[in-house]
């Protein structure tokens, strides 16, 4: 989910079960009363336009029907289910699509143009949908009960990312400070929901990117870039990647783990621990953010782990190489893989949607 991809490559053809935007149905008569939805990003960008994917969205049922709807747009970033519908943020088409929700599949409602702002994650709080914007660097709100975006914005110093709710204030990650400057920003903002008003900028260290909750606390992965500088073409120098994770509770700790160790940036809670993304699996972090290297589940190619989720206490992971191998993996909390599903191209986002009783 979480950062556009330039790939040079000569694309592999899937078939898929596609269907239509506008009404989209389980192949299967079987009675479903559930879907995880998973968010493929498609390619956008490559040199050679040719290689460009539109994103997709699959839908696996409890049957293990997989449904694939294809050509939603340039990078479908994320996803969520609120209220039997699934709100889906297409980045560089600048929209979010909403969708309605059955136990047959999903038909299309509704299409909400952003302004060109380029938006990424969001989080739904009292039907409304929060959600960061790299190009206009602001906070959107788009209030689900009226079906129209609020006038009014939260300006944002940097281009934020990821956004969570924990029950009080809205966290943001800040991991650029401007467009591919390799995670320079060192800030996550605070934010009330009742005022909409930013509370306080909190520095955590270089490269915030994921957030997560956790007995009142915050955590962020952190992954930045270390770079001599930029040549002619605009590549970086010598580029070297960094990870850390930091802690936002009574005080702010933060924890480097340099350039050897195979972190992604993943992070979130499971099993009454937090977990971050760690040499192709899932590691738990000690008390003192160090990673807990014994305690990991899953083992895959680690710069084939995308995102990770956890989805009725068991562990899904979204693999890539952004050509022939596209998995979603559910590992259960043994570390036993106990389901692969192929998707689209680019998983990085899940939502889980349940049949009322």
């Amino acid at each position: 989910m979480n950062i556009k991809k330039t790939v040079i490559i000569s694309l592999a053809l899937f078939i898929w079960t596609a269907c239509e935007n506008n009404n989209t149905t389980s192949p299967d008569s079987e009675p479903n009363s559930f879907w995880v939805f998973v968010a493929n990003e498609g390619i956008s960008y490559s040199s050679d336009e040719s290689n460009n994917v539109p994103g997709s969205i699959s839908m696996i049922d409890e049957n293990n029907n997989i449904t694939n709807i294809e050509n939603i747009g340039i990078t479908v970033q994320s996803l969520e289910v609120y209220n039997n519908k699934l709100f889906v943020i297409v980045t560089d088409d600048h929209k979010i699509i909403i969708y309605n929700i059955d136990s047959d599949g999903i038909t299309f409602e509704n299409e909400i143009l952003t302004n060109s702002s380029m938006p990424r994650e969001m989080v739904i709080i009292n039907d409304k949908i929060y959600f960061t914007n790299l190009e206009t660097q602001d906070i959107k709100i788009f209030d689900i009960i009226n079906n129209e975006l609020e006038e009014s914005t939260i300006s944002i110093n940097g281009r934020p990312e990821d956004i969570i709710f924990d029950g009080t204030y809205i966290w943001i990650s800040i991991p650029e400070l401007s467009g591919s400057d390799g995670n320079q920003g060192t800030k996550v903002a605070q934010i009330d929901p009742n005022t909409n008003l930013l509370i306080d900028y909190i520095e955590v260290g270089k490269g915030p990117t994921q957030l997560t909750e956790f007995n009142n606390s915050i955590f962020i992965s952190r992954t930045y870039y270390e770079y001599e500088g930029v040549d002619d073409n605009g590549w970086w120098i010598n580029p070297q990647i960094h990870h850390g994770t930091s802690k936002i509770s009574d005080i702010i700790d933060i924890k480097p783990y340099g350039t050897g160790s195979a972190c992604g940036g993943s992070i979130l809670s499971y099993n009454n621990q937090v977990y971050r993304s760690f040499e192709g699996g899932i590691a738990p972090i000690k008390d003192n953010l160090d990673i807990d290297e014994l305690g990991r589940l899953g083992n895959y190619q680690q710069d084939q782990v995308y995102h990770v989720e956890i989805i009725n206490d068991n562990i899904w992971f979204c693999i890539t190489n952004w050509l022939d191998i596209n998995l979603v993996n559910v590992v259960n909390s043994n570390g036993q893989e106990i389901a692969s599903y192929n998707v689209g191209i680019g998983p990085g986002d899940l939502a889980y949607w349940k049949k009322s009783e």
